[in-house]
């Protein structure tokens, strides 16, 4: 279970609140979250207008859907807010409203308000008694309801649902105290509806100015003075009576406004703040939020963008034609696509030399993925996509002191972890196996675990250096080959057919100044010979 979203922001204002689950707990785990750069996507994708709506977005990408009825109908209300251009004007119209007055409903629900003469630190203290903050920060929820009321009915179950949850809180209890009158009794605070006629009571109004009793104050001071001489005020200590009194008007605005913060204003919002009718309407502004976010991100990507046809399959499958990148993408009419089918497959490797593209192209498939589970477009012209149970994304970790397996250890337990949590419906990026032991164990490890991610039948991608481990499989007739693209020593950026058996390491080495020759001009430079240095100290 999820805490609140309301919870989840705080007095922080946090969007990024959500935490990927446990590896084999849910779809993305942490390693994997952080290693397909969640964070950078969220901020690709992100265009919502409210607090709660990106709040709702990072969530979705913290812990994605994996049920095609959920995914799909979210597809559909983005297929009718993109052709009915009216419907979602009146929409985006609703957020942007709401997107006024959102902050001020969390300073009311989070903040402290310090009075007249306290001094505020920080946005969420105000110098004040509250009541501004509470008309502002009320009307974000009474005018979702009529903004909501005012909206026609859509045809899409999601959007349809999310619409009617915001009608909803106008007849709950939380509504008719934000809508008012309030009153405050011996006992509670209460509705109109709740408080007895002939119940005494305080009505309560957020603002200083109480028409009422000032002018009953103003009548009592009128009648002190009128009748101070019966009370045998002299008439020369009538000035002085009047200099105690008019001062004593200075203390009105602190008893009053202390008064209503205390006992009315922060009891109302303690009660808005655990309100399950309030959570619920935020949470229906934030997804709505979240599909505007997501209709903003396609036309806003520069490429063809596509919401994904689900596949129903009991392994994992994918399609993509001419994919982009999410991130890389946005925006760059220069970025090469790729075509990806991993269909059938099971095993992919890729191979190439550095550079390539290799990492960028897997990262491409899982950000993908991800994307087509929280029921967003990619970028892409066509895509094909089954729904995973399980992404995982596994790179090279190194050791921490304290482990005592070293770092063969380290990274076989990652792989262990994910290979008992995958199933035939997993997707699994492997950067590499085995790293941190001798070449031949390294590749007889590899050959055992890729040959049981081939039993499992999940589409496991294998990102290698190591051409004669690809070529055992292929020998085999097992696996999709792929290998990144070079012509004349330079990267197109291209997955093509095959396994490469090039390598770029001098070039990478000479492009960084690490080269053969380097080394020795260093070692020259210094006067070291035979590993011993020749100046005279060392003689």
């Amino acid at each position: 279970m999820h805490e609140p979203l309301l919870t989840a922001i705080g007095k922080d204002l946090s969007v990024r609140s959500a935490r990927a689950a446990k590896t084999g707990e849910g779809v993305l785990d942490e390693s994997t979250f952080n290693t397909i750069e969640v964070d950078r996507l969220f901020d690709a994708v992100n265009c919502a207008s409210t607090v709660v709506g990106q709040a709702t977005l990072y969530r979705s990408l913290a812990h994605p859907l994996n049920s095609v009825e959920a995914i799909t109908a979210k597809q559909d209300a983005l297929k009718e807010l993109d052709s009915k251009a009216d419907l979602r004007i009146q929409v985006e119209g609703l957020v942007q409203h709401a997107a006024k007055y959102e902050e001020e409903f969390y300073r009311l629900l989070f903040g402290t308000f310090v009075g007249t003469f306290g001094n505020p630190l920080g946005k969420m203290e105000t110098g004040s008694f509250g009541h501004a903050t509470y008309r502002q920060g009320t009307k974000l929820m009474l005018d979702l309801v009529k903004g909501a009321q005012g909206l026609p009915t859509p045809e899409s179950p999601y959007l349809r649902a999310r619409l009617e949850a915001l009608k909803a809180f106008g007849s709950t209890r939380s509504h008719a105290l934000m809508k008012g009158p309030v009153y405050l009794t011996e006992r509670a605070i209460r509705t109109k509806a709740e408080k007895w006629l002939l119940a005494p009571a305080i009505k309560f109004r957020p603002t200083l100015f109480k028409p009422r009793l000032i002018i009953t104050l103003l009548i009592a001071m009128g009648l002190l003075l009128h009748y101070a001489p019966a009370l045998g005020v002299s008439r020369h200590a009538m000035p002085v009576l009047m200099v105690v009194l008019l001062p004593s008007l200075l203390l009105y605005g602190p008893l009053i406004g202390g008064f209503d913060r205390d006992s009315i204003i922060y009891p109302l919002r303690d009660g808005y703040r655990d309100s399950r009718d309030v959570q619920q309407a935020l949470e229906a502004l934030g997804q709505i939020d979240e599909l505007l976010s997501f209709h903003r991100y396609a036309k806003a990507f520069g490429s063809s963008t596509v919401l994904p046809t689900l596949i129903e399959s009991d392994q994992h499958a994918m399609v993509l034609k001419t994919v982009r990148n999410p991130i890389l993408g946005k925006g760059n009419v220069d970025y090469v696509p790729n075509d990806i089918n991993l269909n059938g497959a099971r095993l992919t490797f890729i191979t190439g030399p550095n550079g390539g593209g290799k990492t960028a192209c897997c990262k491409t498939i899982a950000q993908v993925q991800l994307l087509a589970q929280i029921g967003c477009y990619v970028p892409a012209e066509q895509a094909q996509v089954s729904v995973a149970d399980r992404i995982f994304y596994q790179v090279p970790e190194s050791n921490s002191l304290a482990d005592r397996e070293g770092r063969f250890g380290t990274e076989l337990q990652r792989t262990k972890a994910i290979f008992f949590a995958s199933s035939p419906r997993s997707l699994v990026v492997l950067d590499e196996l085995a790293e941190g032991t001798t070449y031949q164990e390294k590749l007889e490890i590899s050959r055992t675990i890729l040959g049981g991610f081939y039993q499992v039948g999940n589409n496991t991608i294998l990102v290698t250096h190591n051409h004669e481990l690809a070529e055992q499989f292929q020998q085999r007739d097992v696996g999709s080959y792929r290998q990144a693209e070079f012509i004349h020593g330079s990267p197109t950026h291209r997955l093509i057919e095959g396994i490469s058996r090039v390598s770029h390491a001098d070039k990478v080495a000479r492009r960084i100044g690490f080269a053969k020759e380097d080394i020795e001009r260093h070692l020259a430079e210094r006067g070291y010979v035979g590993g011993c240095e020749t100046s005279s100290e060392g003689k």
